[in-house]
């Protein structure tokens, strides 16, 4: 009992300065600065990177009004008057961004400092191609900052930037065409055979965090389905969970059966059903135009035989 108790003093202690570090821990986010960008973009920009934080990170941040009157009159665009700015208003950490045109280009610039021992936590670079294009650049600056990780590592699924959709493999597309190849392991049904091999296609569209599609498949016979999936991640390694309803076509022997009097008789039975399946695996790549996966999905077709099956694939959408 006294285990127990010296137990729930020490996590409660524990939980209680997690959660003071939690609330003391602050940022102050200087007022963007813009070298020939119109004032409205550059505000707007500042707008949707304060809300993407406050989404994204557990930092207290200081409301643009009290960093204002911090800082008056004067710009502050470099890391010495951050830190006294960050002093001033006692942030843990002072972010400054910059916003610059390149020909047709937008650069944007952002270092983040630590106030107390004046460390540059980051300094990144990003570019939009257009100003539609800041939405997505605001998005990943602000999980760059709340992780204090490069820009380049935050991407997800709906915040890949212009720029990134030019390289190979383009990002941007989310109909997703493809096939599978694997192995159909039979547990009820399907002759008592093994194993069969089995080839399917797919056509699938992504819709936020889920996959609708179509499948068509060579599986001991025929199959074809309707599928659903829940995207677990947004990012290049994507766990989901699904199910699928469709029609199986399935090969079967003959069956037959023995009268003592007509000898071997054949009997009708119905070799097609509806199918239901419950699947599981992994796309990588998720955030690429070319995507693979690994599929693992339960079937069970309402047929005669009461044929059931593991269905294990690999393949590219």
């Amino acid at each position: 009992m006294k285990l127990i108790t010296s137990f729930l003093i020490v996590l409660s202690f524990i939980i209680s300065i997690k959660a003071q570090d939690t609330t003391s821990s602050k940022i102050a986010i200087l007022p963007f600065i813009s070298k020939g960008i119109d004032p409205a973009s550059v505000q707007t920009a500042e707008s949707l990177f304060r809300m993407d934080l406050s989404k994204v990170s557990s930092m207290d941040i200081i409301s643009e009004k009290k960093v204002q009157e911090s800082i008056g009159d004067n710009e502050c665009a470099h890391k010495e008057c951050a830190i006294e700015i960050g002093e001033k208003l006692n942030a843990n950490e002072v972010l400054i961004c910059t916003l610059s045109p390149l020909g047709g280009k937008i650069i944007i610039q952002y270092i983040l400092v630590e106030s107390s021992t004046g460390k540059t936590i980051l300094s990144e670079q990003a570019t939009a191609l257009y100003l539609e294009d800041l939405d997505a650049v605001m998005n990943r600056i602000a999980l760059s900052v709340a992780k204090h990780t490069p820009f380049s590592e935050n991407v997800e699924v709906g915040n890949v930037v212009g720029e990134e959709t030019i390289e190979p493999s383009s990002r941007a597309g989310r109909f997703n065409f493809g096939a599978g190849f694997g192995y159909l392991f039979p547990t009820d049904g399907y002759n008592n055979d093994d194993k069969s091999f089995t080839l399917n296609l797919y056509f699938d569209y992504e819709i936020q965090d889920y996959a609708v599609g179509l499948m068509a498949g060579a599986r001991d016979g025929v199959a074809l389905a309707i599928y659903g999936n829940y995207l677990f991640s947004r990012t290049d390694i994507c766990p989901y969970l699904g199910g699928a309803l469709g029609f199986h076509w399935i090969s079967h022997d003959d069956y037959y059966s023995y009268d003592n009097y007509y000898g071997p008789y054949d009997i009708e039975k119905d070799e097609d059903g509806i199918e239901l399946g419950l699947g599981a695996g992994l796309r990588f790549l998720h955030t690429y135009g070319i995507q693979f996966f690994v599929n693992v999905e339960y079937i069970i077709t309402l047929n005669d035989y009461n044929d059931k099956a593991i269905v294990f694939t690999i393949g590219i959408l």
